[in-house]
């Protein structure tokens, strides 16, 4: 019997070692792949739970992005500290600890006592209450993958585990994909907290269970470094870390940037959170996955291609469907991040220095998410923290070019000052784009609501002069400059429209109170008579400041009026009742009302503050979403009457094509109040849709 034979053989012990190592690495997986999950399910989760509650705007999922990125970089710190400062013991033991505590803070719902005041500090009070609700889960989750990955390094030498990084994007691509159309439809946002967090308890018990397994099975399954690694590895230098830090922001203001951008212009809703996040995790996966999904070349042409695309779709504004407006921003994104990612892929270091690779991913994400969320505000009247990703873009691939492991210019040097001038071609493109937001306006205020305008335009068929404010391609109302028309109602609130009669006509020889969702210009204040009472609730100050400085409403109004600042419905939810004779809801985010002013607690709010006879109108104009259906179901449901009234653009008016709802407890409240109740319509609007605080869905009613 030859020793050649006996040595071909396999021993029991050795099987039994690969199988125990196969499994293991089987935990490894499952543990990356619920944290990755996990981790990007409660993200629109979390943001629809406290987006009511900040006005829905854009800001809010910006601010949620930055606190989001702070937490992933601080996870991936602690990966990195504790894989190279502790013994696999001490890591196993310290995050045991951690996930212990981390179940303590569940379930992750936020309490109703984080709801803002008035004059609270909104970016403030949102990242407090996101570190207080979901920090600590949070933080394990996020450094879960490069902490499981290091465990992987430790167990199976010299096996890669870039592996288990593209597993964790796909269990995130999954989780964002199947929010908006699988668990928002189907449960409400209560039941996906508490399944959520039940979830996480699984995730915690396995998650323990792998440290132990890595800590016991280290001595017997890691190998020397001399057996893995004959050839020293060089550390990172500087400047590839550099490399890594920029590529990565890059990328993260062009996801937050973009995602700014839709959501001004369209709505603040989880599905347009969840596109552009989904296509930055699918080019992580990508190119993480496999060589063969990158083309540096076909990448950086397209990507430019459609930088210029998306420039030029925010010169042509709302002239461009939704659809097309989506596609283009999107495809954008998602290549210029593939491009990014890709070169990242390109230049990934040994898997020596995978926790510092990605800790300093994860730092450039951060820096990104600072800049968009906190220091772009300040810095920019408008919203050119897009232009700003654009520009960092164009300068890592059109002056600078990635070959090996540094910058080089790859083609003849007589090409780079044609590249050169190239760049600031396109830069000085980018500041006229920039500054059309700017140039010619009267005054530009932004902050955390979002950027408003006040500028000097005519109306289009008769070339009258006329002063508007206008928040992103929204016009929140205009006034003509001829003193002796400015007491002339204008645009959505003209005599001609559903909130004109109805106001013109309502109780015209009694004294009424007015309540209004949404200050605009004061429009709505130019119906106010002697005796009356108006009260308006507006939650950016700024609107407030903007509407008595240039328009002349508010000043000119017969009425007595009060100005609420803060979140109507909070505002609402407090107050005694107000007794309104008419209630109206005009608070818009984007193009449409932010859904939280649409639920069947919201309307029983305003119920509370209505007379018996009185009338909630509302204003449902926008270009991408029928809200009948809508506001048909809540009327069915709290057993009220509903009309809908539209009218057409007149010029000498300044009237503008409008769509309004009226509700009230019944048809002879609807009779009395509308002047020609035939112009007021109860359609066929399809099948009813009732909205809750815990369940609504804009896909649902878009056109």
């Amino acid at each position: 019997m030859s020793l050649s034979g006996r040595g071909q053989e396999t021993s029991p012990n050795m099987r039994t070692s690969e199988i125990s190592s196969r499994g293991l690495a089987a935990l490894y997986a499952v543990v990356v792949f619920l944290s990755a999950f996990l981790l990007f399910q409660v993200q629109p989760l979390i943001g629809k739970c406290i987006l009511p509650w900040f006005g829905g705007t854009p800001a809010v999922w910006t601010t949620c992005m930055l606190v989001f990125q702070l937490l992933l970089f601080g996870g991936y710190a602690y990966a990195h500290l504790t894989a190279k400062c502790l013994s696999p013991r001490g890591q196993a033991w310290l995050h045991i600890g951690l996930l212990m505590a981390a179940l303590c803070t569940l379930p992750i719902i936020p309490d109703a006592s984080w709801k803002p005041a008035g004059e609270d500090a909104p970016a403030l009070r949102i990242v407090l209450l996101l570190v207080a609700t979901i920090g600590l889960p949070y933080f394990i989750l996020s450094s879960t993958s490069p902490l499981v990955q290091s465990w992987f390094s430790r167990t199976h030498a010299g096996q890669t585990p870039y592996r288990l990084y593209s597993l964790s994007n796909v269990g995130s691509l999954l989780a964002l994909l199947s929010y908006p159309f699988v668990v928002e439809p189907s449960l409400a946002t209560d039941s996906q907290a508490s399944l959520w967090s039940w979830a996480f308890a699984v995730f915690a018990a396995l998650c323990a269970w792998g440290a132990v397994r890595m800590f016991l099975a280290t001595p017997a399954e890691t190998r020397e470094p001399s057996q893995t690694d004959p050839v020293p590895v060089a550390q990172p230098s500087w400047g590839l870390t550099t490399q890594w830090f920029g590529l990565a922001m890059t990328a993260s203001i062009l996801l937050l940037a973009t995602t700014n951008q839709v959501c001004l212009d369209v709505a603040v809703v989880p599905f347009l959170w969840v596109i552009p996040l989904a296509l930055y995790l699918l080019t992580f996966i990508l190119c993480f996955e496999s060589e063969r999904w990158y083309s540096r070349r076909y990448y950086t042409v397209i990507a430019v291609v459609l930088l210029l695309a998306a420039i030029n779709m925010i010169r042509l504004g709302s002239e461009v469907s939704i659809l097309l407006q989506i596609a283009t921003y999107f495809g954008m994104m998602f290549s210029c991040c593939m491009v990014c990612h890709g070169e990242l892929a390109a230049i990934k270091p040994h898997p020596r220095y995978l926790t510092t690779y990605f800790l300093t991913i994860s730092a450039g994400g951060a820096a990104g998410g600072l800049f968009v969320g906190l220091l772009a505000p300040m810095l920019f009247v408008s919203y050119n923290e897009f232009y700003f990703g654009i520009f960092c873009f164009m300068f890592l691939f059109i002056t600078l070019r990635l070959r090996e492991d540094s910058f080089r210019w790859p083609l003849p040097n007589w090409t780079c000052p044609l590249a050169v001038a190239g760049l600031i071609l396109i830069v000085l493109g980018l500041l006229v784009q920039a500054g059309r937001h700017t140039t010619g306006n009267i005054a530009v205020s932004r902050n955390f609501y979002g950027v408003l305008r006040v500028l000097r335009a005519s109306e289009p068929q008769s070339d009258e002069p006329m002063l508007q404010l206008a928040h992103g391609r929204i016009t929140h109302g205009s006034q003509f400059v001829a003193i002796e028309k400015q007491h002339i109602p204008t645009a959505y609130y003209a005599e001609s429209t559903g909130i004109g009669k109805l106001l013109a006509s309502f109780d015209a020889n009694e004294p009424r109170h007015i309540g209004v969702v949404g200050l605009g210009i004061g429009t709505l204040a130019a119906y106010g008579r002697p005796g009356d009472r108006i009260r308006m609730y507006e939650i950016n100050p700024q609107v407030i400041e903007l509407a008595r400085e240039h328009f002349s409403f508010l000043r000119d109004c017969a009425a007595e009026q009060t100005i609420i600042t803060g979140d109507a419905r909070l505002s609402l939810e407090f107050e005694p009742p107000q007794q309104f004779d008419v209630l109206v809801l005009d608070a818009f985010s984007g193009d449409a009302i932010p859904v939280h002013l649409l639920t069947s607690e919201a309307v029983q709010v305003y119920l509370k503050h209505l007379k018996p006879n009185g009338i909630l109108a509302c204003h449902i104009s926008n270009l991408h979403f029928n809200l009948k259906p809508v506001l048909a179901g809540l009327a069915a449901e709290q057993g009220m009457s509903v009309a809908f009234h539209s009218n057409k653009p007149d010029a000498q008016t300044a009237a503008l094509a409008a769509s309004w709802a009226m509700l009230a407890r019944s048809p002879e409240c609807l009779a009395q109040a509308l002047p020609s109740p035939s112009e007021a319509t109860t359609p066929s609007v399809g099948r009813p849709i009732v909205w809750t605080d815990n369940r609504s869905n804009l896909l649902q009613v878009m056109w």
